[in-house]
């Protein structure tokens, strides 16, 4: 275990200067005792005082700087986290105390929507700091100060709410949209529809499916609706059992003249859905006896990205978890060292389904290295912020909002092994691994493009869409942000 050095921490009342080398590029960070505070103290019992019993404190962020930016700049704070990670893992408790302090002052929690973004990577080093080493001065700060208070207060949404979470923003419905123009394309003339949804909004996404279904001209088909049964507590959460959520669906889809068949098979992305995937099988087995045929619709939202990959090392496994729970015939000797990630796909190949649709969030968490995990997170989940700073103010709907972001941001620096569940990958890592899967990707039709070009119209102007071959990918300002693919077996 990871063990902190506490040497003593003496800072001059006058002027401090933090200087530390990382690639060949030195931060200097100037800091003077100032009689105001920037935005709080932190408690006089606390270790970032004087001997004389004074809190040191900064200016305001406009006459500080670093690098030639200000201390407010998202660049600068982006160092300064970068810095802290490097002195966390390299076990300097001192440098690290005394850039967490530089963050606090800088990022706090009710600040702008940069300040509330580095504040919660502030929240997640100070977790990773508390849980890999033992540097009580760390653990100190934490306890005494609200702003790195390492709760974070996750809300269980109701179904009304969760549906009403999900409108805020085209985050999730981007995804609803295109796949459901896709599905209701791929199972016309099947008379039985059988849906897997793998999805992180918990069937969200079904009702508007359904009231497509039922207006199709020759009649809505039987639809069976499987979902694997939730096994981690994953923001968004459900304050709902699935029997329950499965029960309004089934109302739902009756009021609609759909009949609607709903399971839940306990199945955990953790083993890459491995029951699950042995139930479909079975399945399919039972309805080829019957000489029944049925539209096989995989549907993956944003929770793929939980299934371990490669990087997830073997040894860090519990005892009682394969890392290959899978048993699909293959002549390839690295069956048995490939990921379940990898493994999944395979076998969602062997399903031979009628349609795939993977949607996810289009970043890259994946790396074993502490600062890439971090630097490619802060300059991904900005975007979260910034797109609902113009119009999400104070509330319940904004704290909600934020605590699932930086429950995020907490798993991808703070988490390792299968607790660090938040493995983006990019859509091209994706489109790899589908082909290696002996899938082919189809085109999403003009239709279903202008479906969610209407449903992106509903939202501010920021949001945009762009094709990418066969692929859609939604962007906010300019910047990928979700993408939207189409399978088929090869």
């Amino acid at each position: 275990m990871m063990q902190f050095t506490e040497t003593p921490l003496v800072l001059p009342l006058q002027q401090t200067i933090i200087t530390t080398t990382t690639n060949n590029n030195i931060l200097t960070t100037m800091t003077k005792h100032s009689s105001s505070s920037f935005h709080h103290h932190l408690p006089r019992s606390s270790p970032w005082t004087t001997t004389t019993g004074s809190s040191l404190s900064f200016p305001p962020s406009k006459s500080s700087t670093i690098g030639g930016g200000t201390f407010g700049d998202a660049n600068c704070m982006e160092q300064l986290l970068v810095h802290c990670a490097n002195a966390i893992e390299s076990n300097d408790a001192t440098l690290a105390q005394q850039i967490l302090w530089v963050l606090n002052n800088i990022a706090p929690p009710d600040g702008d929507s940069n300040q509330r973004l580095t504040c919660g990577f502030l929240r997640a080093l100070i977790a990773r700091a508390t849980k890999t080493g033992s540097c009580k001065m760390l653990t100190a700060m934490a306890n005494a100060n609200a702003n790195a208070d390492l709760m974070i207060q996750t809300h269980k949404y109701s179904i009304i709410e969760l549906a009403s979470f999900i409108d805020l923003t085209p985050w999730h419905r981007f995804g609803f949209s295109a796949a459901n123009a896709a599905i209701l394309e791929a199972i016309e003339g099947f008379s039985i529809v059988h849906i897997v949804d793998l999805s992180s909004t918990h069937c969200m996404q079904i009702p508007t499916l359904i009231d497509a279904i039922a207006n199709r001209p020759e009649g809505p088909p039987f639809i069976k609706l499987t979902v694997a049964g939730a096994t981690a507590d994953i923001p968004p959460m459900l304050d709902h059992s699935y029997e329950e959520l499965g029960s309004k669906l089934v109302n739902f889809a009756r009021s609609r003249n759909v009949m609607l068949e709903f399971r839940v098979v306990p199945s955990s992305s953790a083993d890459g859905f491995s029951s699950l995937i042995e139930h479909l099988r079975v399945q399919q087995i039972v309805f080829a006896d019957e000489g029944e045929g049925e539209a096989l619709v995989i549907n993956c939202h944003m929770m793929l990205h939980n299934t371990p990959e490669e990087t997830l090392n073997v040894i860090n496994m519990p005892n009682d978890m394969s890392p290959n729970p899978y048993s699909i015939p293959s002549s390839s000797s690295s069956t048995s060292s490939a990921s379940n990630r990898t493994m999944f796909l395979k076998a969602l190949r062997s399903l031979d389904p009628t349609i795939v649709v993977l949607v996810d969030e289009d970043a890259d968490f994946t790396s074993s290295d502490l600062v890439c995990r971090l630097t490619s997170a802060f300059n991904f989940l900005w975007i979260p912020y910034d797109a609902v700073e113009a119009f999400l103010r104070q509330g319940k709907q904004r704290q909600w909002y934020e605590a699932d972001i930086c429950w995020k941001i907490e798993n991808v620096i703070a988490q390792e092994g299968v607790q660090r569940v938040e493995r983006l990958e990019p859509k091209s890592r994706w489109v790899q691994r589908m082909r290696n899967a002996n899938f082919r990707s189809a085109s999403f039709s003009e239709d279903a493009i202008l479906e969610v070009k209407g449903m992106l119209d509903e939202h501010a102007a920021g949001w945009g869409l762009k094709r990418e071959e066969e692929d859609l990918v939604l962007t906010w300002k300019g910047h990928n942000v979700v993408f939207a693919t189409l399978w088929v077996p090869a």
